[in-house]
């Protein structure tokens, strides 16, 4: 594993760091969109008091904090695999490139030291799920590995409630920030309430060094809305949903192929709308996320 200078000395120093993904720079956006939010994603949570890890594989080896110049490769590059715990063995023994996905970047992080992860929106129960048993690997990663995840909830996409329900089973804490719904992605209400609200980014320090003292093994998820006036409109969004999961059905899309399916198709049928959105919602999760870091180090 390669650590970068500076992620190695903030860590050594009892620094904020907070980690981020691949898979959006190689797998949710077109470049260069991919690699000009991926910048904007680190200078936000360098404005907010923190140090910021961008996690991928190059040749095998894991990479935490790659430099800019290897952020704009993954954005450029083809073939870059999408890495969730079942592909790293064989990107690592391949010596291959691979972009990390929740769960991967969850386990990368936890090997470097680092408790703080931002990220769009997790992955989790596919529509229809009860039948297909289509369920993302991000769940049973944030059911044993210690790290928090700050998202906008999980991708909309995704059955919400079945989701919750597997959390819950998984003994994950899910946290809702500033609001006692649970966050939609592209939309601040899912209509679905929500038991356990955090207001500040000193009470989801507490509560992540509550659960790391007490020896309670797992991930924590914090699900941050986006802002207001960043939101879609519900019925433009589901709308738009509803018809990318047709066509993925009709073109037989499945597997680790149907979310970048789904999300791509989403953001041609909004005219681009929903991929403006995914941007401030991930500027807003680094913003939590930085200040989070920060009170985790102070405590």
């Amino acid at each position: 594993m390669r650590v970068s200078k500076e992620v190695k000395e903030a860590l050594q120093n009892n620094k904020p760091v907070v980690a981020l993904e691949s898979t959006i720079i190689s797998h949710g956006m077109p470049y260069p969109k991919n690699v000009q939010t991926a910048l904007a994603v680190e200078a936000e949570i360098r404005k907010n008091g923190a140090i910021p890890a961008t996690i991928g594989i190059i040749d095998g080896e894991p990479v935490i904090g790659m430099s800019p110049e290897e952020i704009e490769q993954f954005g450029k590059r083809k073939g870059v695999k999408k890495a969730s715990r079942r592909d790293l063995p064989i990107i690592f023994a391949n010596k291959e490139w691979g972009a990390t996905t929740v769960a991967a970047t969850m386990i990368l992080a936890n090997m470097a030291g680092i408790e703080v992860f931002v990220t769009g929106g997790v992955g989790g129960a596919h529509r229809g799920a009860e039948n297909t048993f289509d369920i993302s690997a991000d769940l049973e990663e944030l059911g044993k590995t210690n790290v928090t995840v700050v998202s906008a909830g999980v991708k909309a996409i995704l059955d919400l409630n079945l989701t919750l329900e597997i959390l819950e089973t998984k003994g994950v804490p899910v946290l809702s920030y500033g609001t006692d719904e649970f966050a939609d992605f592209y939309t601040r209400h899912s209509g679905i309430k929500m038991e356990n609200v955090v207001n500040s980014p000193l009470e989801v320090a507490k509560i992540i060094k509550a659960k790391r003292d007490n020896k309670l093994d797992g991930g924590i998820l914090v699900a941050n809305p986006i802002p207001e006036e960043d939101a879609m409109d519900s019925k433009v969004i589901n709308n738009a949903i509803e018809k990318a999961l047709k066509m993925a059905d009709e073109a037989h899309v499945k597997g680790k192929e149907i979310t970048p399916f789904l999300l791509k198709t989403i953001v041609e049928l909004t005219g681009g709308d929903s991929l403006e959105s995914n941007i401030k919602l991930v500027l807003n999760n680094a913003r939590l996320g930085a200040k989070i870091a920060k009170e985790l180090c102070n405590l």
